[in-house]
C-alpha cells in the first residue's frame, strides 16, 4: 500500500462524504410559543440579512413589523429599507453613520439614546409582532446604551412580539435571554480584498 492508499483509508479525509441521518433528530417534547428572540452575531457578513429574511417571513404572514436600525441614518436608502417600505414597514433608520466618520461623538450618543428610547417604545407598544433591532448591540458594546434596559425591554415585551437582534459581539447577557443565537463566521470577505459594498448584494 503506498502512501496515496494510505490517505484514501484515513477516516479523517476531507474527501469523505458524511451519512445522512438515520435518527430523527429533533428533541422531545417539541411546543409552541408566542414570540421568540433571535440574536444574529459574529464577525461575518450576513447577520442584518438573515434579520430581513425573518422579516419577509412575518409580512408573508401578515404580521406588522417595525425595524429599528442603529447605525445606518436615513440617508443610505438601503435596498432592503426601499423593499421594506413598500411591503408596510415602519421603518426607522435612527443612526449617525460610522464613527470614524462623525466630527461629533457626544451628538451620536445622544441620537443613539433617543434611538432606543423609540425603540423600546415601539416594542412596549406591541402593535408589532416583530421588531429587529438592527446594529444594536455596538451601542451597548460602546457604552452608549445600558445593557441591563436593553434586556429589561426584551423581557418585558408583550407576550406575542418577537425580537431580531443583529450586530457583532453580542453581550452574553441578550445571548442569555435569546432562544435563538446564531454566530456568523467570517472566513473570506471581498472588503479584504479591496472590494467596495455592492449595491444589490451588499445594500
Amino acid at each position: 500500500m503506498d502512501e496515496n492508499d494510505m490517505d484514501k483509508n484515513d477516516d479523517t479525509s476531507t474527501d469523505r462524504l458524511a451519512e445522512p441521518p438515520a435518527d430523527d433528530p429533533r428533541p422531545s417534547g417539541m411546543r409552541t410559543v408566542t414570540s421568540l428572540v433571535l440574536v444574529n452575531t459574529g464577525d461575518g457578513k450576513g447577520k442584518s440579512s438573515a434579520a430581513f429574511g425573518v422579516m419577509l417571513r412575518a409580512l408573508s404572514r401578515d404580521w406588522k413589523v417595525a425595524v429599528v436600525q442603529f447605525i445606518k441614518s436615513g440617508d443610505w436608502k438601503v435596498g432592503e429599507e426601499k423593499m421594506g417600505r413598500q411591503l408596510g414597514v415602519d421603518w426607522h433608520a435612527l443612526g449617525a453613520g460610522f464613527t470614524w466618520d462623525s466630527d461629533n461623538i457626544d451628538h451620536d450618543i445622544a441620537l443613539a439614546q433617543q434611538a432606543w428610547a423609540q425603540a423600546a417604545a415601539i416594542i412596549a407598544a406591541g402593535e408589532h409582532r416583530l421588531v429587529i433591532l438592527d446594529e444594536l448591540t455596538y451601542l451597548c458594546n460602546w457604552g452608549w446604551l445600558a445593557v441591563d434596559d436593553v434586556v429589561a425591554a426584551i423581557v418585558g415585551r408583550p407576550q406575542h412580539v418577537s425580537i431580531v437582534v443583529t450586530g457583532r459581539d453580542a453581550p452574553q447577557a441578550i445571548i442569555d435571554i435569546a432562544d435563538t443565537v446564531t454566530e456568523m463566521k467570517s472566513v473570506k470577505h471581498a472588503y479584504e480584498a479591496g472590494i467596495t459594498a455592492k449595491k444589490g448584494i451588499d445594500y
